[in-house]
């Protein structure tokens, strides 16, 4: 890195020229905020690490003059070439900044820029934004004489257009678009928003205007054949689907010779074997027969078909068949039929080494009826330095169907959606010498649908079933771990969960406005045993020695469990942004059960938590595990809180850097002896919360990405006598690498 730092930036900037090494952008307006007209500069500087090391530059810079040698090209493709100042580009930037001030209602903007040549070859530049008075609209008004369109441009509470506000030429161009979307739903196949024109009359002297949408001169001079195309409705007289289309190809699909299957007004055609069921493109089509067309049913038809895993993507085109009817031709360009994918993490924390390493295969299309196959499994192994050492091994599969198996829901309700239906099997052995040997089945059947626009993403557990079998405990552990007053005693015994969940999701995220700033959150709630408690009851079911009831010789698990989660992306660019997280869980046992089943209780540390712990080595509270061991039993809770921030920053090639703090802990909902100190009180959890700093480097590939922190503790709440706050941390006590894939949140 000092050699990088050493490099100089402007090593390849040439004699008489200078490198662009910032810029700014000053308005003297509060309501015109400079970010917004950063999309119209015409020449930005190199991105910088960290606001100011341009680390890809110093990258570029390593290279030497010859670029037939491989060693260079090597470097300059890993780097960035330093960005020469062009001051033509900086005129042309005031230009399209005033142009879009314009745009907005200040017509009497102007914009200047100031250059600062204050180091050798490099030069600032700042942006000088002189607003004006804006225009506003005075009055706004329709003049249209067709019916539905009038009613359309003025029926609608829902308008870009507002009295008092700034004359803006895209809000505008937006209403325009609005009603020209309005139209094409009713069936007005061929009505377009450049029909539609305005005039405005801002003869006040006052910076107002008064706006009036018409029909554009053109069309109110055409002939009637025109017109009546315009503002004639259109009927779906067909829809023709052609599967397995090669794009390469230079031949259209629909003069292919092919095989076809008729259904009704659908006609599906493929030329080698058949991609999906006919019923399948059917059920995932919202554009039918008989119907009027509608651009909304249009979109639809997109977001379902594209949701189908055989389908890469689609393409839906129409063409007139006659007076006021159309032909849908909906091409679709298969997927591939299976995937495979390998990932790893990996810890170290206090002399101890951890791996797991899984292996999955997904078949998307395993019956011809968009039906995904998926088959997963993982192997874990830890090196302990006190015991043997511990392994797992499981695995799961699941097969999805593309819609909602729900009965007597109709194909009309269905089609509002983008639903699956997955039933899951999955199983974990778990052997830890001198412990115990454990074994998890389950089984469940889960829903999933998303809303319109896919910003919403909901799952529901309609029923999921556990079963955790224990063969053999030792006599050590069952001694120290399992007394009879050990809140850890019912998760080591065999017992059996039969749970209902709801998940849900919602994500700001704009895909065709990547660099905006947005919010995503995630909740779910789950409740287990009401239903066998409630039968059990009614039928004075057997009970064990505490009272709790059996199913076939087992107790089985109640709780009610809730989680939320709020992540926050503030973007600067494409290279650097700031990344909020908040997670809070709580967790309570009721009934049936003393405690939480030691599956769903919460833990703390590890790759995705506090990081200057390793996973299951912090909390509850201030207990700390005796003799500085890892407590895997002891150490988890009833209760989860956890925030984060991190700083991502792209330093060169695929390689990212991030700086982030952690807080948080975990607690139990009450004091337990197994856990001194664990449980959550309101008077002091605040002092409880563990501190953690660090740095991560992630090797950034698109499709994963594969991610090393090294985490170091700053508060530990387990430590006594004034040593909380780490101002010396030491290497085997106070820190902690993680290996892993993916981002942490």
């Amino acid at each position: 890195m000092a050699t990088l730092a050493s490099c100089s930036v402007t090593k390849y900037v040439p004699d008489g020229r200078y490198l662009l090494n910032k810029v700014k952008i000053v308005s003297d307006d509060k309501r015109v905020h400079a970010d917004s007209l950063k999309s119209y500069l015409r020449q930005t500087p190199n991105s910088g690490v960290f606001g100011a090391w341009k680390l890809q530059v110093n990258v570029y810079s390593l290279s030497g003059p010859d670029t037939t040698k491989r060693i260079n090209r090597l470097l300059r493709k890993m780097g960035d070439a330093p960005e020469i100042y062009d001051s033509t580009l900086t005129i042309e930037s005031c230009r399209q900044m005033t142009r879009a001030l314009n745009n907005q209602g200040y017509y009497e903007a102007s914009v200047t820029y100031e250059e600062d040549y204050h180091r050798k070859k490099r030069v600032n530049v700042t942006y000088h934004i002189s607003s004006g008075r804006p225009y506003l609209i005075r009055q706004y008004n329709v003049d249209i004489d067709h019916p539905i369109l009038r009613n359309e441009a003025t029926g609608h509470r829902h308008t870009n257009i507002k009295t008092g506000e700034n004359f803006s030429i895209k809000a505008l161009d937006n209403e325009r678009t609005l009603i020209a979307n309005r139209m094409r739903r009713l069936g007005y196949f061929n009505f377009e928003k450049d029909f539609l024109s305005y005039s405005a009359d801002s003869a006040f002297n006052s910076h107002q205007v008064d706006v009036t949408m018409q029909l554009r001169d053109a069309i109110l001079q055409a002939d009637d054949t025109l017109k009546d195309r315009i503002f004639t409705t259109y009927t779906i007289k067909q829809v023709l689907f052609y599967t397995e289309y090669d794009p390469s190809r230079t031949t259209p699909p629909d003069t292919i010779i092919r095989d076809t299957i008729s259904d009704g007004g659908y006609v599906v055609s493929y030329s080698e074997r058949l991609l999906l069921r006919p019923k399948v493109l059917i059920d995932n089509c919202a554009i039918r027969p008989g119907d009027l067309y509608d651009e909304r049913k249009v979109e639809r038809t997109y977001e379902l078909l594209n949701s189908l895993g055989p389908v890469r993507y689609s393409n839906i085109t129409f063409r007139e068949a006659g007076p006021g009817e159309l032909k849908c031709y909906i091409v679709l360009t298969p997927n591939k039929k299976m995937a495979f994918q390998v990932e790893a993490e990996g810890t170290y924390s206090a002399g101890d080494w951890g791996i797991e390493g899984g292996a999955g295969y997904t078949h998307r299309n395993i019956f011809r009826g968009a039906e995904e196959l998926s088959v997963n499994a993982k192997v874990a192994y830890e090196w302990r330095q006190r015991g043997s050492n511990a392994f797992e091994v499981g695995g799961n599969i699941s097969l999805k169907f593309p819609t909602a198996l729900v009965p007597f829901l109709k194909a009309e309700k269905k089609q509002r959606m983008v639903s699956s239906t997955a039933i899951k099997f999955d199983y974990s052995y778990q052997l830890r010498p001198g412990e115990f040997n454990r074994t998890i089945a389950g089984a469940g059947i889960q829903y999933r649908w998303q809303g319109r626009r896919t910003k919403y993403y909901h799952a529901l557990d309609l029923v999921e079933f556990s079963y955790v079998y224990l063969p053999w405990i030792s006599d050590s552990f069952r001694e120290h771990f399992l007394k009879s007053t050990s809140i850890l005693r019912y998760s080591y015994e065999d017992h059996f969960i039969m749970r209902i969940g709801y998940s849900g999701s919602y994500s700001t995220f704009r895909q065709y406005q990547p660099l905006r700033n947005y919010s995503v959150f995630r909740y779910s709630i789950e409740t287990a045993g009401n239903l066998l408690q409630g039968i059990c009851a009614a039928a004075s079911a057997k009970t064990d020695d505490d009272g709790a009831y059996l199913v076939g010789g087992i107790r089985f698990a109640q709780y009610v469990k809730a989680d939320f989660e709020y992540t926050f992306y503030q973007i600067f660019n494409k290279n650097h942004r700031l990344v909020y997280h908040a997670q809070i869980g709580v967790g309570v046992p009721y009934g049936n059960a003393s405690s939480l089943p030691f599956e769903k209780r919460y833990y703390g540390g590890g790759a995705t938590g506090i990081r200057g712990w390793a996973a299951r080595t912090l909390g509850p509270g201030t207990y700390k595990s005796a003799g500085g061991r890892i407590d895997v039993n002891n150490q988890t809770g009833d209760i989860n809180l956890m925030l984060n921030i991190e700083y991502r920053a792209k330093l060169f090639w695929k390689i990212h850097g991030a700086l982030f703090v952690d807080a948080g802990n975990i607690w139990t909902i009450k004091e337990y002896n197994m856990q001194p100190g664990g449980a959550f009180k309101w008077d002091s959890f605040y002092k409880q919360i563990a501190l953690a700093y660090g740095a991560g480097l992630r090797l950034d590939f698109e499709y994963f990405v594969f991610r090393v922190d090294f985490g170091v503790k700053l508060h530990d709440p387990a430590q006594t006598d004034g040593k909380q706050w780490r101002r010396r941390p030491t290497w085997k006590d106070d820190m902690a690498f993680h290996f892993a894939i993916n981002y942490p949140f």
